[in-house]
């Protein structure tokens, strides 16, 4: 373990398991997919076949050097009808849990990691106050495959996301209005969006386009508060099956930094982003904090930097100082272990990610030393996957993946680096 880290120091990579899986069927994005007017680039598929190669993935990230590997359950897999849970499809996920295990490497388990059961969308999704009993009962069925054998367990992840999508459409009419700064919001509006929103809602059962409420959609203040309640609920039912179980959620949080005439706009996003979250996340274990960029904010909203960065695949700006930024701030409100669960860059120059990794993990390295309770780094991601609605077009991984053939894995200079963190 490198001198700058704590022997229990966690180091390694993170997926999800509908990027990565593949023919995940019983997904609200499954079905999103394959709308006519989709918004999705292009369909998930076989992603890049982790649920049978997974064997083959965690022993490239093992032999690269790193001790842990976050995951995630997927919800649609193991409830696929209402109250149907399917014994198979849990233990797959032990067999994940064992395979880490005994190679050595640290499961890091997330139980929703933005996919729901198609199911779920037609309840009401996540505007539903039923998603709260909803995700306990499927938290329960899961407990057992990880006590005794999963430390780390995020419930949600991203459980701020919703929130952010809020902001981002604000942002995006105010583009399209001409009101706007001309910043890159990142929303792919393949196809007519309001014929797309009215297929959504039929090919869930409902009427109006407003009840589709997946997890990925903006949220209405109850909405934000279910999601806060579903994690609180998922909390409790772990430590009783497991008091030793370390349970947190995962935020999205950006390096929001204040120009001239910006500071309270700063502010309003922060707690927006941030700090209305603590109550709810007081009794946490840990805290999994998730960054990629930093936001500068005028007094109109987010606005271009004095001095800009290049430019990711997804737009965001290169700035891999935000990490530690974000983490210096999280520390001065959450008083509990930080995990950075996610931090990484979406680029086909992988010269460019190594740059990327050394500079976020030397301020990781700074954090430590001051005394901030750092006790993991996972990259974004192990493996290229299906980023969403972009399709995959989208290169983060350590891994590159040959779809196009046989799935062969080409391992990246980047993953190398996990040896040297």
């Amino acid at each position: 373990m490198n001198e700058h880290y704590p022997e229990t120091f966690l180091k390694g990579a993170a997926t999800a398991a509908h990027q990565v899986e593949g023919n995940n069927t019983n997904s609200d994005y499954w079905v999103m997919e394959h709308l006519p007017h989709s918004q999705f680039a292009e369909p998930s598929g076989e992603a890049v076949d982790h649920y049978h190669r997974y064997r083959e993935d965690m022993k490239l990230l093992r032999d690269a050097g790193a001790n842990a590997y976050r995951f995630s359950i997927e919800w649609a897999r193991i409830e696929p009808v209402k109250n149907v849970f399917d014994e198979t499809q849990l233990r797959h996920y032990a067999q994940m849990i064992d395979e880490c295990r005994a190679i050595g490497l640290e499961p890091v388990v997330t139980l929703m990691h933005f996919t729901s059961p198609a199911w779920l969308i037609r309840e009401g999704g996540w505007e539903n106050p039923e998603v709260v009993s909803y995700f306990a009962e499927y938290v329960r069925h899961v407990a057992p495959i990880l006590v005794g054998k999963v430390r780390y367990v995020c419930t949600i992840n991203e459980a701020n996301m919703r929130l952010q999508l809020q902001e981002l459409m604000k942002s995006y009419g105010r583009q399209k209005t001409g009101a706007g700064s001309g910043v890159q919001v990142g929303i792919n509006l393949k196809g007519d969006l309001r014929a797309g929103m009215q297929e959504m809602a039929e090919a869930f059962g409902l009427s109006d386009p407003r009840k589709a409420a997946c997890f990925i959609s903006p949220a209405t203040p109850e909405g934000d508060r279910l999601v806060m309640q579903a994690h609180q609920a998922a909390r409790e039912i772990l430590k009783q099956a497991d008091p030793t179980i370390q349970a947190g959620l995962t935020l999205s949080l950006h390096d929001i930094q204040a120009c001239p005439g910006g500071e309270q706009e700063a502010d309003r996003m922060w707690k927006d982003e941030f700090t209305h979250y603590l109550p709810w996340i007081s009794g946490d274990d840990f805290l999994g904090v998730q960054n990629y960029t930093r936001k500068c904010v005028n007094a109109q909203g987010s606005c271009e930097p004095d001095h800009p960065r290049g430019r990711t695949q997804m737009g965001y700006e290169i700035y891999p100082e935000a990490l530690e930024n974000v983490l210096r701030k999280v520390a001065g409100d959450f008083k509990g272990t930080l995990i950075v669960t996610e931090n990484g860059i979406a680029t086909d120059d992988d010269s460019l990610r190594c740059d990327f990794i050394r500079k976020a993990t030397e301020g990781v390295k700074n954090c430590i030393r001051d005394g901030i309770p750092v006790k993991g780094y996972f990259y974004w991601s192990l493996l290229d996957n299906f980023e969403w609605q972009k399709g995959f077009s989208m290169t983060f991984g350590l891994i590159a993946v040959d779809r196009e053939h046989d799935m062969t894995r080409h391992p990246k200079e980047s993953l190398k680096l996990l040896d040297s963190l």
